[in-house]
């Protein structure tokens, strides 16, 4: 199979045919329009056989994922998902592995109504990367640097799933079926991320870790934060491994939860729980932010929980 062949059969026509999509696959380059009034948001990601996923993933799992963090980066900016480009490096063109892969990518574009318009293809190591474009109305989107002292920190579904479902398989241990669908494929908050526009004041995707990803969002705007871990929203299994070990690691630090992490004024969150509860997505107010630098996270016996990590690096000393 070539390499124009691999792209006919395989990436020509993913995603639905969108009127702002003037020219897609199969040029020099995608010709789009972006409507008037209207800001592109665009992400990208790159995603590593060995880093990211296993290499005996399945891979529908991994096109799935490799377009899921980046709208879950569109999520979290109050963007509308409309266009991706895919840039593909496989060891060899294996139709099954890239049939499946192609089939988990297309599922996900036309749930979120996202046009494939370009990419690339080689030879080498299998790494996938996903550049996003999504549309948002001009001044609209959530950015991090907007929290305030008062607000409530909120955050949606519950953390450390993933991370306890990576653990699990790094152990070569049975993992829950549910655990690690939440591990290979995350659903990305599009739905609550496009509601939150006008009511959320900062806003950030949980891909590091709460603690970490939070830390931007207080960067950014310049203040502190006091967490109540009594509040977490945790699955039963990560709330067991919490009880036996006293560790709060995978909750605050683990990573992939693909969750918002967003801020709120009180007076506002009412009507942020009435969305939520349309959209079927969980919603709870797990902290505060304060004028004070740092961040306190304040464990169910009232005492203070000292934070070791601030989330996953890639570039950092590894224990």
């Amino acid at each position: 199979m070539s390499e124009f062949e691999l792209i006919r059969d395989f990436f020509a026509d993913i995603g639905p045919v969108r009127a702002d999509v003037a020219l897609g696959v199969g040029d020099d380059c995608a010709l789009l329009t972006v409507p008037p009034a209207h800001e592109l948001a665009v992400s990208l990601d790159a995603l590593v056989a060995g880093i990211h996923f296993f290499p005996d993933c399945d891979p529908a799992a991994i096109g799935h994922k490799s377009l899921a963090v980046g709208l879950s980066d569109l999520a979290a900016m109050g963007a509308e998902p409309a266009w991706s480009t895919l840039a593909l490096t496989l060891p060899a063109a294996d139709r099954d592995w890239i049939g499946s892969f192609s089939a988990g990518f297309a599922a996900l574009s036309a749930r979120y109504g996202i046009r494939l318009i370009g990419g690339d293809t080689t030879r080498g190591p299998l790494s996938v990367t996903v550049q996003v474009h999504g549309l948002v109305p001009v001044g609209a989107a959530v950015r991090r640097n907007g929290a305030r002292p008062g607000d409530l920190i909120c955050v949606s579904g519950t953390l450390g799933d993933a991370g306890l479902a990576l653990c699990g398989l790094l152990a070569g241990i049975e993992v829950e079926p549910a655990l690690r669908q939440r591990l290979e494929y995350p659903t990305p908050r599009v739905e609550l991320g496009l509601a939150l526009r006008g009511l959320a004041t900062a806003m950030i995707d949980l891909s590091d870790g709460l603690a970490g990803d939070l830390g931007h969002i207080l960067t950014a705007s310049g203040v502190g934060a006091e967490l109540d871990l009594a509040r977490l929203p945790l699955s039963l299994p990560v709330a067991e491994v919490i009880e036996q070990t006293d560790d709060w690691s995978l909750p605050l630090s683990s990573g992939d939860d693909y969750e918002l992490c967003f801020c709120v004024p009180p007076g506002r969150f009412d009507a942020v729980q009435s969305l939520a509860a349309e959209l079927s997505c969980p919603v709870r107010a797990v902290g505060r932010i304060r004028a004070e630098p740092g961040l306190i996270c304040r464990l169910p016996d009232g005492g203070i929980l000292t934070i070791n990590g601030a989330g996953y690096d890639h570039f950092a000393v590894q224990p």
